[in-house]
């Protein structure tokens, strides 16, 4: 797609922790390699009041301390804080606006905004860069999520934010799309031939999608009992990964038409109804457990009191289309799990007869592995012949076929998934953004769910830290005669 780069970038929340961790180690990577347009200046923004040089000596120890250690070139931290610099904004006065709108200047060559702030403080902002000048033809805003915790409020957010900037400047950022392994999923499905003839429900016969961590509230409390794992995990990252398996091939690679058959796919999402909620969902909450061999404490002790929030979800999921109708989609997401992992395994169906029998043992379906977090790898399941004279038959056995992506580009430096965003908002790519039908549906989708669990007073059951759930997850998929892929 033909790109067009902008000359300055406003990054507000430039003290938070998202910022230290990832936008500024992101920022500075793509600097360090020459991606940025030359000249782009970078204003950060909080409440805050520093000066330029205080704010970069806060950029410096973020770096210091979030960088690996063979990123860190002093020749390239310097030039990139030379881009840095600071205005103290508070957006729910109005009148704070302007010292900004002097401190950025002329916008005639492009400004891209990143607003990293709480969904309560979008409509101040918005208003407030639109008072002084800085919501124009050549402005573009990215959003952070959560983007609402139901389809009201994602509407009442995204009006607010519309009202203001077009479709086409808005840019709203899940960050799960910038891992590379994500956009593997792409390769894989349409830019080998060999998966196309059966990836379909004549192909497959069902579809795993796992998010798990070892991790328990961190210094999110505030905002995760507010949420849960359903409307954390499921409402964005976890939908968007269905949406990539199961799109049709769009016609080409730009965010148009990408974004026109994801948004299909969330049409086509089967609504649960009250009385399906029980059977085709199950939720739980951690307790006291062990996670790497320490012992940690349960939800409710991290919170100081009874909580009825989920920190695990599992999913039976479908789509009503020609392509994967009858093939279930089982998701499943939750804090304090067995091991830190995030998945997709495709079940391919059985062959139809086996001719195999006696000692050439059971024949197991093909299955495809998409490893995306730790490790990222793309591994095949397939049965093979054990070595051996073979005088009493065939014996086979399941090996799998890998191909690790972190060996095969050793050379290649693995990047946040931040850079490939931040560069793609400041080159104006929409490819890998959410736009507005997606999101709306995907909260649609989600709504349904919850109203289930409201209408029959659904409370989640508890598991054990360091387990993979509650047992009713590992009942979902054992009536269908489907095992969760825990190896």
């Amino acid at each position: 797609m033909e790109r067009n780069p902008v000359g300055k970038l406003l990054l507000f929340g430039a003290t938070g922790d998202l910022a230290k961790r990832m936008l500024l180690p992101s920022l500075y990577g793509l600097h360090a390699d020459g991606l940025l347009p030359e000249g782009l200046t970078i204003t950060g923004s909080a409440r805050g009041d520093l000066t330029d040089d205080q704010f970069r000596d806060a950029v410096r120890k973020a770096l210091d301390e979030f960088l690996p250690a063979d990123r860190k070139d002093e020749s390239a931290l310097s030039s990139f804080l030379q881009r840095v610099f600071f205005q103290p904004v508070d957006l729910s006065d109005p009148s704070t606006f302007q010292a900004l709108a002097d401190k950025i200047g002329d916008v005639s060559g492009g400004l891209a905004i990143y607003l990293s702030t709480a969904p309560s403080l979008f409509e101040p902002a918005v208003k407030g860069l639109q008072s002084v000048g800085l919501a124009g033809e050549t402005v573009r805003i990215g959003l952070e999520k959560p983007l609402g915790y139901d389809l009201e409020s994602s509407r009442e957010i995204n009006d607010t934010v519309s009202a203001v900037f077009p479709e086409d400047r808005i840019f709203r950022i899940d960050h799960y799309l910038g891992k590379e392994t994500v956009q593997n999923i792409l390769a894989l499905r349409f830019g080998n031939s060999m998966f196309e003839p059966i990836w379909n429900a004549q192909g497959i016969d069902n579809v795993q999608i796992t998010i798990a961590e070892t991790v328990g509230l961190e210094d999110r409390a505030g905002y995760y009992e507010g949420a849960g794992a359903l409307r954390d995990m499921v409402a964005n990252h976890m939908l968007q990964l269905v949406a990539l398996i199961a799109m049709e091939p769009p016609a080409l690679y730009d965010g148009t038409a990408i974004r026109d058959e994801k948004a299909k796919v969330f049409r086509s999402m089967r609504h649960l109804t009250p009385e399906q909620v029980p059977q085709n969902t199950v939720t739980g909450q951690y307790e006291e457990g062990a996670v790497g061999g320490k012992v940690v404490k349960g939800y409710d002790a991290e919170l100081g009191y009874d909580s009825d929030v989920e920190t695990f979800v599992a999913i039976k999921a479908h789509i009503d289309n020609w392509r994967w109708q009858g093939v279930p989609f089982y998701l499943r997401t939750g804090k304090r799990m067995a091991k830190r992992r995030s998945e997709i395994a495709i079940q391919f169906k059985p062959v139809p007869h086996s001719m195999f029998s006696g000692r050439g043992g059971v024949l197991q379906p093909n299955t495809l592995i998409i490893r995306l977090q730790p490790e990222e790898y793309i591994q095949l399941l397939v049965m093979t012949k054990e070595p051996g004279l073979d005088r009493d038959g065939l014996k086979l056995r399941e090996v799998p076929l890998n191909l690790s992506l972190d060996a095969e580009f050793a050379g290649k430096r693995r990047r946040i998934a931040y850079e490939r965003l931040l560069l793609d908002l400041i080159e104006g790519d929409q490819t890998l953004f959410v736009r507005r039908d997606e999101v709306e549906a995907q909260w649609k989708w989600i709504d349904a769910i919850r109203a289930g669990w409201a209408a029959n007073q659904t409370k989640p059951k508890h598991y054990a830290a360091g387990t993979w759930g509650p047992a009713g997850a590992i009942a979902l998929t054992e009536r269908d005669n489907v095992t969760w892929q825990d190896d």
